[in-house]
């Protein structure tokens, strides 16, 4: 029986592999093999029968079961007895030869059972398959195939059957006339071969250890000269690459003589193929195999041979290999494997052959050859020992090549070279100089965009490789040591390999450091043994100029330096104690900073010290001689490199200086002219700075110097004899000029004052003076520079009070003009900037400039500035790069240089006349309509009002008698629309302030804490917050009300007056504001004009925006209110909805004192109250359309009214007063505003209102009026205001965190917004409700639905709360909420019940007394038939849940079991929440079982099985609902194992595995229950039709784990025809009225589910039924 059951099964999984699905088929295999695993021989007999009897069974299904039975057997090898083996051997074998013809996927699966077998059955299974194997015959694909896959799986087993298989094979060669048969014969050959030589190598292990090599020679040949002769020829490529795989192995096996034999012919035909196949290597991979067999028998064949090898080899090393291709790569190893063994037979030949390759013109041709000389070079040192010298004078050519790919191979064959000991020959230092070209190549600053398959390789690349060599060649490779050093100094000066020097020092530390170590630091460089080496003046001055730009090149300044030190005693041997101290930390600084962070100018200070340092250390005249004349001579080598070309000249100047020899320093200065490239702006700076330098202890050499060469002809060239040239020397003489002035600018600022004060206008100044007539902006430029630098050499000497400088007006007249001529529409040089830094050196200069002079520096340096046009926005900043970026730094470079000259003007009347002169000219543009201008000037005024204060020393009391007006000038500006401005402004009258103080007789640094205090505002004037404007501009007025002297405050007023037609209406609105504050205090005077004020201030707020006037406005408004009330409100009602900001502001201004605000709040309340909320009307009667809900227009203004009143802070104690009604009547007036809509004559301005707020612009802008006109929203609104004004800001923040505002404003999710009111307001706000709950209770008899909802939602949740317990306000609220059980609304029954369920968390002590009626109404809910949607059913069903937590036994006992069996149809309804709620009830109702133990037990089996399917439920609540419900069936169930699992696995904060977990289940389940299980089953099989996919595919998981754990005594129970097929109707269990309803489906039903997830476990639970067969 149980033989015909697991046969059953397996026969039903069979049948299921006709499922197109993989997944499913997957699973069925799985399931096939995992019964198997259970029994095996059972299984392989089942499939062996079920694929007899189904002989037209579609060959990918019988597939499926083949690879089933390959698992089976591999995996039960061991335990398979001979009869099972000889079943499935011959099962297979027919399987496999069923066909002629070849269906790869099927006969393949069958060829692998075979081979598995045979991994231990070797002998049945050739016993079987030989049979298909007759001479004569042609055997069948596969069986040769299977041969040849046994002999590599089985190698001992199957090579003593090799021989006959050979001889019974060698015939069938010649009757092959398919492709496919020959390469399968071929395949075969191939195998046996590697077989036999696999045999012949481990005949220690052999099972006949007297098999030798010649037992299968001749067979092996015979096939050879088949294959050789015959199918080698074939036109079909696929067989000639199977014959070539084969006789690679093949040859080895050959008899010595045959092969020396075939050889000749042999080879040809291998090489021929190259030309007839692309894909190469299984070609290159059998000739190195056959070159291999050929040179271990000593083949004398070779040598003819060999040029048509290399000829035929050479080209496939020389074609690229496609790292995306890898058999490309892989024929490349092979190749070079073949040049190997030819190379370490033939080397000479080789090398003959290779070397004239490296001259081809053909790029891949070089390319090649390289690669392969590098391979021989490596893998054959010892043939190649006495050719070095051969191979090295042969790369000449490549060594000049420019091709990038030949340069990296000719790199890679260097580092060959070098640990074979070729570079140490002669010749190789020609490798080294081309690896260090190759490191200096020049990297690409942005690489070209390469298409993918672009096959040439970067500079970059060739670069990165060779630097990576070098490095490695010196330190790694230790016999390079002798080679590299000291040779590679040679290369650190010539400039050609400036890019490689980083690489090249590194190198060179390395080597020094190893011959430090040997001993040898006095000998480091030994010149009488290298004459080429550069001398240690070149070798010094390269690396401290290279060393001026440190990070470029890789930080080479490191680098430089570092070798530098290490090089100390062959430079000087004075140097040892100095540069070992100083060295190290220059690199430290190089170390610490990075290229943006360092400083260049310090960072060459600190290099010229160090220069200065040891040219003092060294203290040898001749030795400074030779080292100046060599930096001279490395000047031409750095045309090109500005920056460091610079930097040798101010080497130069140092070493001059230290030059002890006048005539070599006039001698060098005279070079220095003559050579210099003027017109490179970079080499005119460093040859001035030079003669600068040089001057500081040279002055009369250099000075000489350039008064000769102003003399000599250089200027007079200015027209050659060709005409064509003209421009050209013109503009080169004005290069020549710029230089020379810059020459003595330069001599001028650094040669000692004392000596050069008296020369400047004697021998500087006069030849200065004629170049000023010049249109050439270089000339210009250095013009105004020189002038600059030599004002300063004027103020910094030490005799400059003394010194008069006649000229001085002169040149301040020559920089005015050179002002005005640039353009005023743009910056585009420093002119400007230069210019007025060199006036702010000039004028402090005696004698003083007149009047109109310093007018007209003044004006035309303000307009030259001030006027200029903004710079570009960042965006276009960032468009136009490094240009705009420039642009900036030269704007505020040149506003900072005005600034100083205006400083510099100011010190010279440092009086309030001065001051006040000073701002004659300002004034304009600080009042100016633009503002880059209004900017800019207010800026400028602050620095010098600060100055100004800085340098004030008053001796003697004296009126500030302008103090109002620049007061009133500057004080508008802090409110002006620009954040800059206003922050300045503030400092211009925080500077005002003081500087009157002062004049008041005040130190300087006296602090008065008023005027101190507008410094704190500036931090709040960043952001433009018009509140914190008011309240400077309010501050400003009252520090100026008591600073600012009687006299001067008509005065002040006035020029405040002015302000108000400002163009910036920021500050005319400041001004506005200044007045008020000073004009409040005389009320009195304005009272009869109250309605005029009005009226203008209602006008003004209409024609400007701004706070600050709004803010004016309500304050008139509340006087006005408190002296006119019933006026003010009644024309304030009256104003048309919406109200407009304007009219907001007027009734928040209602709101300043608490009586007033009272008294009008009644008044509103009332109006609110007067009338109907609504009133309904159709839209379109005839058409019998639902009736739509128009709000009336008193209640609409009235709310809205007190919504401005409360939203202001000063409404607070007046909505205290009134808290209860205010709440209550706005509670009510929501409730009825839900759906209402506005009347029709303003739904059309709402819409302006609502298009206008989005698109941002109209009253938008004013804050309170965008708010929503809709009653509902107006509603909340209000309410939200009421309560935070009321005290209750937790209220309201608890309601908008928790969404309530939103959920009232819903009409379907209005009742839970009330709920979370309510819970707000009995947590925050408990004291405010008894008063509320009375006012609340007679709207439960409301005509209105929506206040009867409202209310019960309301009480609902307060009995959710303790706090109406403790307000004894428990009973009536419970009896209300009973009393609306027979509300016509279904809504309000439901939260009826819902407050009453409440009472459980609200009070849960009282629940017990009033149990009866709790659970009466609970039971009513559920038997509600009112009810379409079940919304009282579930309402009652969670309300009786928090009821169960608060009940004894007795109290429900009675009612017990109807609750379980009336909630049990609503397990599996489809509403979510329905399932949720019945499950958690259920959960709770099983604490209450223990009187009706067995009873109820029985309710917990008729739902286990949903409970534990459900944990699967779509519905994330659902299943923590099951989760909570078994945790409480748990422990009523009888069995500990199964309880601790549900308390433990189930808890709500752990994930679940369901698969792991539903296996443990059943497991207990299985030895608890075990009479359970056929009940178990059928209940499950009604969840195959569930509508939910995975509780479908959990349903038959359930089944299969059941069955995993049931004992055997038990496996009766269950019918496997019942459970695979259909259900009989007569067995269907009776107990489940479902199963009932809906007849089961079946497993096999199951597999033809849509669904492939369904399928799949049903396969896996198929594999899991063997264990109740």
């Amino acid at each position: 029986m149980t033989e015909s059951r697991i046969k059953r099964l397996a026969t039903t999984l069979m049948d299921a592999t006709t499922d197109k699905d993989p997944l499913v088929q997957e699973q069925i295999y799985n399931a096939l093999c995992h019964l198997g695993e259970s029994e095996p021989e059972e299984i392989l007999n089942s499939c062996d029968e079920y694929l007899r009897q189904h002989d037209k069974l579609a060959y990918p299904h019988r597939v499926i079961i083949l690879k089933a039975m390959e698992t089976v057997v591999k995996n039960n090898i061991a335990l398979l007895d001979k009869s099972t083996a000889k079943v499935v051997i011959f099962l297979a074998s027919n399987e496999m030869t069923k066909s002629k013809e070849v269906i790869r996927d099927w006969q393949q699966a069958a060829s692998n059972v075979l081979v598995a077998v045979g991994q231990r059955f070797i002998n049945k299974v050739m016993e079987e398959v030989l049979t298909k194997f007759q001479p004569g015959i042609l055997p069948h694909y596969f069986v040769m195939q299977t041969f040849a896959n046994l002999s590599v799986s089985n190698v001992f087993g199957m090579v003593p059957f090799l021989n006959s298989i050979l001889g019974t094979m060698l015939p069938m060669l010649g009757m092959a006339k398919q492709d496919h048969m020959k390469s399968v014969f071929c395949y075969a050959l191939q195998h046996f071969s590697e077989s036999i030589q696999e045999y012949l190598a481990n005949l220690d292990k052999a099972p006949d250890p007297t098999v030798r090599k010649d037992t299968f020679s001749n067979e092996i040949f015979s096939a050879y000269e088949v294959l050789f002769n015959s199918w080698l020829q074939h036109r079909e490529a696929k067989l000639r690459l199977a014959v070539v795989e084969a006789m690679g192995p093949m040859s080895y096996l050959l008899p010595s003589e045959k092969l020396e034999e075939q050889l000749p012919k042999l080879i040809p035909g291998i090489l021929a193929l190259y030309k007839k196949h692309t894909e190469a290597f299984y070609i290159s991979k059998s000739l190195c195999q056959i070159l291999e067999a050929s040179v271990n028998i000593g083949s004398r064949s070779l040598d003819v041979q060999l040029d048509s090898l290399l000829g035929t080899l050479h080209p496939q090393i020389c074609a690229p290999a496609d790292p995306a291709v890898p058999l490309t790569v892989k024929n490349h190893t092979e190749v070079l494997r073949c040049f190997t063994v030819l190379a370490c037979s033939f080397p000479d030949r080789v090398l003959a052959f290779l070397l004239p390759k490296l001259e081809s013109s053909n790029e891949r041709t070089r390319v090649g050859t390289l690669l392969i000389m590098r391979q021989i070079i490596n893998s054959a040192p010892s043939q190649m020992e006495i050719k070095k010298p051969f191979i090295l004078s042969s790369m000449k050519l490549p060594l000049q090549d420019s091709n990038n790919k030949v340069k990296r191979a000719v790199v890679q064959v260097i580092s060959a070279m070098a640990h074979h000991g070729y570079l140490e020959q002669p010749g190789g230092e020609a490798m080294m100089e081309f690896l260090v070209r190759q490191c200096a190549l020049p990297s690409d600053a942005q690489p070209k965009k390469q298409p993918p398959d672009a096959d040439d390789l970067t500079s970059d690349s060739v670069q990165s490789i060779s630097v990576n060599t070098l490095f490695l060649l010196s330190t790694t490779v230790d016999r390079m040591n002798n080679v590299l050093w000291p040779y590679l100094l040679e290369f650190v000066t010539p400039v050609q390999f400036t890019n490689a020097l980083t690489p090249l020092c590194k190198s060179l530390m390395s080597l020094a450091v190893k011959k430090q170590e040997e001993g040898e630091n006095a000998s480091l460089i030994r010149y009488d043994l290298n004459a080429n080496l550069p001398s240690p003046y070149a070798l010094t001055t390269r690396l401290l100029v290279v060393s001026s730009q440190p990070y470029v090149g890789d930080c080479r300044g490191a680098a430089a330096l570092r070798l530098l030190n290490v090089l100390h005693y062959s430079v000087h041997p004075a140097l040892e104690q100095l540069w070992s101290k100083r060295v190290p930390l220059l690199v430290e600084h190089i170390e610490e900073n990075t290229e943006k962070s360092l400083s260049q100018k310090e960072w060459e200070e600190k290099l010229l010290l160090f220069l200065q340092e040891t040219l003092a250390a060294v203290a040898d005249n001749t030795w400074i001689c030779h080292f100046v004349t060599e930096m001279c001579r490395q000047l031409n080598s750095y045309n090109g490199f500005p920056l460091e070309k610079n930097f040798l000249y101010k080497c130069i100047g140092t070493t001059l200086g230290a030059c002890a020899s006048k005539d070599l320093v006039q001698k060098q200065l005279q070079e220095l002219l003559e050579t210099a490239r003027y017109h490179e702006e970079a080499e005119r700076e460093g040859l001035a700075s030079c003669f600068g330098i040089c001057a500081i202890n040279h002055l009369e050499e250099t000075l000489a110097k350039l008064e000769d060469f102003v003399r000599s002809d250089v200027f007079k060239k200015s027209v050659g004899l060709f005409s064509i040239f003209k421009d050209r020397s013109d503009n080169e003489v004005e290069k020549i000029k710029s230089t020379l002035i810059l020459c003595y600018g330069y001599v001028a600022v650094s040669a000692p004052k004392e000596l050069v004060l008296s020369r400047i206008e004697a021998d500087i100044l006069k030849n200065i003076f004629q170049y000023f007539n010049t249109k050439d902006l270089t000339l210009k430029l250095c013009l105004i520079r020189s002038i600059c630098m030599i004002s300063q050499a004027i103020y910094n000497g030490a005799k400059c009070g003394d010194f008069v400088f006649s000229r001085k007006a002169e040149l301040v007249a020559q920089m005015v003009e050179f002002i005005k001529a640039e353009p005023p529409e743009a910056m585009r040089t420093p002119v400007r900037q230069r210019a007025m830094i060199t006036c702010t050196y000039l004028v402090v200069l005696e004698p003083h400039l007149s009047d109109p002079d310093r007018t007209e520096l003044i004006d035309t340096c303000l307009a030259g500035v001030l006027a200029l046009p903004p710079p570009e926005p960042a965006k276009e900043r960032e468009e136009n790069g490094g240009d705009a970026s420039h642009k900036e730094v030269l704007y505020g470079d040149t506003l900072s240089a005005l600034k100083d000259l205006l400083k510099s003007l100011l010190q010279r009347n440092l009086t309030p006349h001065g001051l006040q002169d000073m701002f004659a000219h300002l004034g304009p543009w600080i009042k100016s309509n633009k503002e880059h201008e209004r900017q800019r000037a207010v800026e400028v005024s602050a620095a010098l009002l600060e100055f100004y204060l800085s340098k004030l020393n008053v001796s003697t009391v004296i009126p500030f008698y302008n103090l109002g007006v620049l007061i009133a000038l500057f004080s508008p500006r802090c409110s002006d629309s620009l954040a800059s401005v206003r922050q300045d402004a503030v400092d211009c009258v925080y500077c005002l302030l003081y500087i009157q103080l002062c004049y008041e007789g005040f130190a300087r640094d006296h602090r008065d804490e008023m005027v101190e205090g507008l410094k704190a505002l500036k931090k709040g004037l960043e952001e433009p917050d018009f509140t914190v404007l008011f309240r400077t501009c309010n501050n400003i007025a009252m520090v100026i009300g008591k600073r600012v002297p009687p006299d001067q405050l008509m005065s002040l007023l006035l020029a405040m007056f002015e302000g108000l037609a400002d163009p910036d209406k920021n500050c005319s609105r400041a001004a506005t504001v200044m007045i008020n504050s000073l004009l409040k205090e005389r009320g009195a005077v304005l009272q009869e004009k109250v309605p005029d004020i009005m009226s203008i201030i209602h006008s003004k707020l209409e024609e400007v925006d701004e706070e600050h006037i709004r803010k004016a406005a309500q304050q008139t408004v509340y006087i006005l209110a408190s002296q006119h009330k019933s006026v003010v409100v009644s024309s304030l009602l009256g104003s048309p909805l919406p109200f407009d900001s304007h009219t907001c502001a007027m009734w928040r201004s209602l709101a300043t004192e608490p009586t007033l605000a009272s008294r009008i709040l009644e008044q509103l309340l009332e109006k609110v109250n007067s009338d109907v909320p609504y009133k309904e009307s159709k839209s379109f009667p005839l058409l019998g359309s639902a009736a739509e809900r128009v709000a009336t227009p008193l209640p609409l203004a009235a709310t809205c009214a007190l919504y401005e009143i409360m939203s202001a802070p000063e409404s607070g104690p007046a909505v205290l007063g009134l808290y209860p009604p205010l709440f209550v009547t706005l509670l009510l007036r929501l409730s009825c505003t839900v759906g209402v809509q506005l009347p029709k004559n303003l739904q059309s301005r709402e819409r302006r209102r609502s298009s206008s707020s989005s698109g941002g612009g109209g009253s938008g802008n004013h804050g309170p009026a965008s708010r929503s006109l809709q009653p509902c929203s107006c509603a909340v609104e209000t309410l939200k205001v009421m309560l935070v004004r009321g005290g209750s800001e937790e209220v309201a923040r608890a309601v908008g965190s928790a969404g309530g505002w939103e959920l009232m404003a819903s009409a379907e999710r209005h009742h839970d917004g009330i709920a979370v009111l309510a819970g707000a307001m009995a947590r925050h706000a408990g004291p405010r409700l008894p008063l509320i709950v009375k006012n609340l209770i007679p709207t439960l008899n409301s005509v209105f639905d929506s206040q009867r909802i409202t209310t019960t939602a309301f009480f609902a949740e307060l009995l959710n709360s303790n706090v109406v317990n403790d307000l004894i306000l428990l009973e009536t609220m419970m009896d209300n909420m009973t009393g609306r059980q027979k509300d016509a609304c279904t809504l309000v029954r439901m939260l009826a019940l819902r407050g009453l369920g409440n009472i459980a968390s609200g009070s849960p002590e009282k629940v017990r007394k009033h149990g009866a009626k709790l659970l009466a109404s609970m039971v009513n809910g559920m038997d509600d038939k009112d009810d379409p949607h079940n919304l009282v059913a579930l309402e009652a069903m969670s309300s009786l849940s928090k009821l169960l937590d608060h009940l004894e036994e007795r109290d429900i006992q009675s009612m017990l079991l109807h609750i379980a069996i009336r909630i049990r149809p609503f397990f599996d309804s489809e509403q979510p929440d329905l399932r949720r709620s019945s499950i958690v009830l259920f959960g709770n109702l099983t604490k209450f079982s223990q009187g009706n133990c067995e009873v109820f037990f029985e309710q917990i089996l008729n739902g286990l099985v949903t409970l534990l399917l459900h944990l699967q439920d779509p519905k994330p609540e659902v299943v923590k609902a099951c989760k909570f419900a078994l945790r409480m069936c748990g422990p009523n169930m009888g069995c500990d194992g199964l309880c601790d699992m549900f308390l433990n696995h189930l808890r709500e904060d752990r994930s679940l595995h369901y698969g792991e977990f539903m296996n443990n289940v059943c497991k207990h389940l299985m030895q608890s229950y075990p009479e359970m299980l056929n009940r178990l089953i059928l209940t499950n099989l009604f969840y195959f039709k569930s509508n939910w996919v995975d509780i479908r595919a959990a349903a038959p998981m359930f089944i299969g784990f059941l069955v995993l754990h049931v004992d055997e005594d038990q496996c009766q129970q269950v019918d496997l025809d019942q459970l695979i097929s259909a259900l009989p109707e007569e067995k269907r269990p009776v107990c489940l009225k479902q199963v009932k309803d809906n007849p089961p489906a079946s497993l096999n039903l199951l597999l033809k589910d849509p669904v492939p997830s369904v399928r799949v476990k049903v396969a896996e639970t198929l594999g899991r039924l063997v264990r109740i067969l």
